[in-house]
């Protein structure tokens, strides 16, 4: 068994390499340019569409615009934006968040791109359900030739999904709280499939009105703790900054008993862990918002981009000033001796500023958003199963989803993680080739769009 998990460890290493991130992040800037820096100049524009979304609409779809979105969020906004960020920041440096923000302003066009496909070349099942997302507009706008295609983008989808969306968030729940509150792993898995269970039976739908009041709660919550801990140290925070953007292009604060070692190591992890957090490029999110209820792909497209914004430039820019403004570089493990990385890291951050309260709202943060991820993730390896086999999957789907949160909570799952790692990974090839050939469609409609009056 070490020797197959040190195999798919060489092979995960391999497909989350520089090349993968490479092309990730280049796919994100050809397509910012291709749009002349439209995402970034629409930042208020998308929230002003945020905010008419959340209204009822007879136009075509399964979920209101704002509630599409927020089960795309549920998905990405997870333990990623607090044992995430805290670990690249450990290896690479505080200068690893500034390449997190360069990684979300780039990734802003490629998810507002997946978005806009997602709605052109959706479709209605037999339950006249909408679906879309990467594996239908690689059929759709790709053509027959393609479908090959769509079915390892649905393939990689439906196995990887077990793993990052189901079993690691189970697992992390179980262990948080057994740490803060001594409850046996086997009573949450047992809580948590149940919670899940009651959501998943109401479909998508239940799924977008959880997500929609969930999503926005356990955002608000955490990021006012993380504002109350920058504001008791305002005068710090210019400091702060200066030492994030000092460092991204020096890596001189490896000597001041950070663990990272240099500039490329704090672009690596950077990159890597802003890739991880909003997702940009695997293609995950346009599932979600292929169903919403618009009859504009541009409209919705705009909303998407959103989450990558929310996601990186702020939740996890939150979790990254309490620890850089924290004294972490000289925190250690006293079981191991090594420094703090992980929600460890995260957990002394908050819990130094805010004495006794901070684990707390660290470890709610950390069971609300794995919790969301369960939901969104399930619609996401629901949807790409149901491409490969029809709607009679679906039932069978849900049940063996319940099932695995049991096993992840309670079972060590390190072959399965590791390879449901790879295929998250592999998810992206399908669909950064269709982004790049489908990038002409993007452009026209958008540049279409944004002539006319609507775009007001």
């Amino acid at each position: 068994m070490d020797t197959y998990n040190q195999l798919l460890g060489q092979i995960s290493g391999i497909v989350w390499g520089p090349a993968m991130l490479f092309l990730l992040v280049g796919t994100g800037v050809f397509l910012t340019l291709g749009m002349k820096l439209m995402p970034l100049r629409k930042i208020g524009y998308a929230f002003t569409l945020l905010w008419q979304g959340r209204k009822k609409t007879t136009e075509e779809g399964d979920l209101t615009p704002f509630n599409a979105l927020m089960t795309a969020m549920s998905a990405t906004v997870g333990t990623g934006n607090i044992a995430g960020v805290a670990t690249a920041i450990a290896i690479g440096g505080p200068g690893a968040v500034f390449w997190m923000w360069m990684t979300a302003l780039v990734g802003m066009a490629t998810k507002y791109s997946e978005a806009v496909l997602a709605v052109r070349y959706r479709e209605v099942d037999s339950r006249g359900r909408y679906q879309g997302g990467p594996m239908y507009y690689i059929k759709n706008g790709l053509g027959e030739n393609w479908r090959w295609l769509a079915f390892l983008f649905a393939l990689f989808g439906t196995v990887a999904a077990f793993g990052i969306g189901n079993t690691f968030q189970a697992k992390a729940v179980a262990d948080a709280v057994a740490t803060t509150f001594s409850i046996d792993k086997w009573i949450t898995g047992v809580t948590l499939a149940v919670l899940t269970a009651l959501v998943l039976i109401g479909g998508v739908k239940r799924i977008g009105v959880v997500a929609g009041k969930l999503v926005p709660f356990m955002g608000i919550v955490y990021i006012l703790a993380a504002l109350i801990i920058i504001l008791m140290n305002i005068t710090d925070v210019p400091a702060a900054l200066a030492t994030i953007v000092g460092d991204a292009f020096t890596g001189s604060a490896a000597a001041g008993g950070f663990a990272g070692s240099g500039v490329m190591l704090a672009i690596q992890w950077g990159v890597a862990r802003g890739v991880f957090s909003n997702e940009a490029g695997l293609g995950s999110a346009p599932i979600a918002h292929a169903a919403a209820k618009t009859n504009n792909p541009v409209k919705q497209g705009t909303i998407g981009m959103l989450g990558t914004f929310l996601d990186t430039l702020v939740i996890c820019t939150m979790t990254a000033l309490v620890i850089v403004l924290s004294p972490w570089s000289t925190q250690v493990d006293p079981e191991t001796g090594k420094l703090l990385q992980g929600a460890s890291l995260t957990v002394m951050a908050f819990n130094q500023a805010l004495p006794e309260i901070g684990q707390y709202i660290v470890t709610f943060g950390t069971i609300l958003f794995a919790y969301t991820t369960l939901l969104g993730w399930s619609f996401y390896g629901e949807r790409c199963a149901e491409y490969l086999f029809g709607v009679k999957v679906i039932m069978f789907y849900r049940g063996a989803w319940i099932g695995f949160i049991m096993v992840g909570a309670l079972a060590e799952l390190k072959p399965l993680v590791i390879t449901a790692d790879v295929m998250n990974g592999l998810m992206a090839i399908p669909n950064l080739i269709a982004l790049l050939l489908l990038s002409p469609v993007v452009f026209k409609i958008t540049r279409e769009y944004f002539a006319s009056p609507n775009a007001r």
